[in-house]
């Protein structure tokens, strides 16, 4: 069964700063869904509507993306921070977490900072290790404009990866133009902040987690994928031929294996 509902858009200021967030709404149990750079919390639209009524899926825009406002920082503590502080404005006790590759990674900090908070993981090609070889993988977006008089200067301005982001351009405020979903500078800072090595973090919980990782990650490799797995207590392994972008590479191989581990939590 599929939940059809079109999810309501609210947003929570914090710090002045503001937060957006799609609820797809619901009496099923709650399921915090984060999202990856370059991405948004609509990403996660097609993975409500297969989990059906059972799950109430919370999709926030990450601080800097979507119609949430930039930030000062992109540290984990500031990300982690927003969700808490999400997730409070929501009266949400406890809720299962996923999250793809930046918000992976995001995840299991919550967790193991927040462990009351999480009831259980599910990490989409999120590594334990990103180690920084010195160039960010997504400097390419610091040739993009940020905003443009129409919205096919600006798609032209991002060259491939225009028909990546033309869904989810947005109008600025006074009409005068379009911007990206993203800031190409807080992109970069965000990216070379998330490098590093995130093993205590990945260990520190023991609730029930899954590790969806994509055989042919650009990020995460199989054998640090299979140790992270081997390292964690309470961790299922589900790999899918896939590239990092698991979700848009199989979009149902995907859903059946965040409802096959949910039907188990």
């Amino acid at each position: 069964m599929t939940n059809t509902a079109q999810p309501t858009r609210a947003t929570l200021t914090i710090d002045g700063r503001a937060l957006s967030h799609l609820d797809f709404g619901g009496a099923g149990r709650p399921l915090l869904a984060l999202h990856g750079h370059l991405s948004e919390g609509s990403s996660f639209t097609a993975l409500a509507a297969a989990l059906g009524p059972e799950w109430r899926v919370i999709a926030p825009d990450q601080r800097g993306h979507g119609d949430s406002d930039r930030a000062g920082e992109y540290t984990r503590a500031g990300y982690v921070g927003d969700l808490v502080a999400l997730l409070a404005h929501l009266g949400v006790d406890r809720t299962v977490v996923l999250g793809h590759s930046l918000g992976g990674i995001n995840a299991y900090h919550l967790a193991a900072e927040h462990p009351e908070l999480v009831e259980a993981l599910i990490d989409v090609d999120g590594p334990a290790d990103l180690p920084d070889h010195g160039v960010s993988p997504l400097a390419f977006v610091l040739n993009f404009p940020y905003t443009a008089p129409t919205r096919e200067e600006l798609l032209a301005g991002c060259g491939p990866l225009a028909p990546v982001v033309a869904p989810a351009l947005r109008r600025l405020p006074d009409g005068s133009g379009w911007r990206l979903p993203f800031h190409p500078g807080d992109t970069v800072d965000s990216e070379d902040l998330v490098h590093g090595d995130h093993w205590k973090q990945w260990l520190a919980t023991d609730c029930p987690a899954l590790l969806v990782h994509g055989l042919r990650s650009q990020v995460l490799p199989a054998e640090q994928a299979l140790d992270m797995v081997g390292r964690r207590h309470g961790t299922t392994y589900r790999p899918l031929d896939t590239d990092h972008f698991v979700a848009l590479g199989d979009p149902e191989g995907f859903a059946a294996a965040v409802r096959e581990f949910l039907a188990g939590v």
